[in-house]
């Protein structure tokens, strides 16, 4: 390793755990991850990121220049966190500036994930107008339209989970009723297996379940699979994308899930309006990770 220079860094901090991309001169790249603790405190959760923040920069040998965050958290314009349903612990937290303390002289830079997930998977693609849905633990997404990521960093992030998918649906955490999120999301869909089986459901025995043409698997895929399609359907109405990309940890580790997807979004086009298509993530459940690293590279290299 003598000799390389690291530059960049992307983080990305999900509603579980965190993960780390590095990548400097001469191809060198190194990946990290670790499992949030069960929810406690913020501090508990600030140390942990340090001691992983610790790790990766002892790999690196050296500071990082540029790092950029993806988020599911709202900040306001000062970096406190202004809500994460999945840690409201965070609320409150100066967040930027705890990221800036972790990296002391590099230029840190935070985005929604959805919307850098968005990013990534246009750039691989090659793609300027392009629709993300990431299922995981819960529903993110972005719009890239004209190449830009849209409504911009400037008018706050593209919330797609909230989009309301069924006004009679259930109750999501942002207490409204029917949101995607509270649909789609992968503990969504567990809950309504769980239901339909009449037993708890964890993801291997839903993955299980689907393999075995389980009725109370297959109902409760299709009903997270539906509502996405008519979210993504919704979306081509407006913004005419040249695909919707459907990536995120949950929807990646079911088999014939996107799949699913995207068969309910072709049934819902109209004559002479077909439903955009639907594909697979490229970058697999890594997409928000990847769009961090872009963010550090793309304002690392205006610093």
């Amino acid at each position: 390793m003598g000799g390389v220079v690291i530059t960049y860094l992307g983080i990305d901090i999900g509603g579980t755990k965190v993960a780390f991309r590095a990548e400097g001169d001469g191809g060198w790249s190194h990946e990290a991850a670790f499992r949030w603790p069960p929810p406690g405190d913020a501090d508990a959760d600030l140390a942990a990121l340090g001691r992983a923040v610790a790790a990766v920069c002892d790999r690196a040998r050296r500071p990082f220049d540029a790092v950029g965050v993806a988020l599911p958290a709202a900040l306001d314009a000062a970096g406190r966190v202004t809500a994460w349903p999945n840690r409201p612990q965070w609320e409150g937290l100066a967040l930027r500036a705890a990221l800036g303390e972790l990296f002391p002289g590099a230029g840190v830079h935070c985005a929604d994930d959805g919307d850098l997930a968005a990013v990534a998977e246009a750039d691989r693609a090659g793609c300027r107008n392009v629709v993300y849905l990431g299922v995981g633990t819960g529903v993110g997404g972005g719009i890239v339209v004209d190449g830009r990521s849209v409504p911009g960093p400037r008018h706050g992030s593209c919330e797609l989970g909230h989009v309301v998918a069924d006004p009679a649906g259930p109750r999501c955490d942002c207490g409204r009723t029917g949101c995607l999120q509270a649909i789609a999301s992968g503990p969504a869909t567990l809950r309504r297996a769980s239901e339909l089986r009449g037993a708890p459901v964890d993801f291997d025995e839903l993955r299980a379940g689907l393999a075995a043409d389980e009725p109370w698997a297959v109902s409760a895929v299709r009903t997270a699979a539906a509502a996405l399609a008519t979210a993504a359907v919704g979306l081509g109405e407006l913004v005419r994308p040249e695909r919707v990309v459907v990536g995120g940890g949950f929807a990646m580790g079911l088999p014939g899930f996107v799949a699913e997807v995207a068969r309910h979004t072709r049934s819902l086009g109209r004559p002479g309006f077909p439903a955009p298509p639907v594909e697979e993530a490229a970058l697999g459940g890594l997409s928000s990770l990847h769009g961090a690293l872009l963010l550090a590279k793309r304002e690392g290299s205006t610093c």
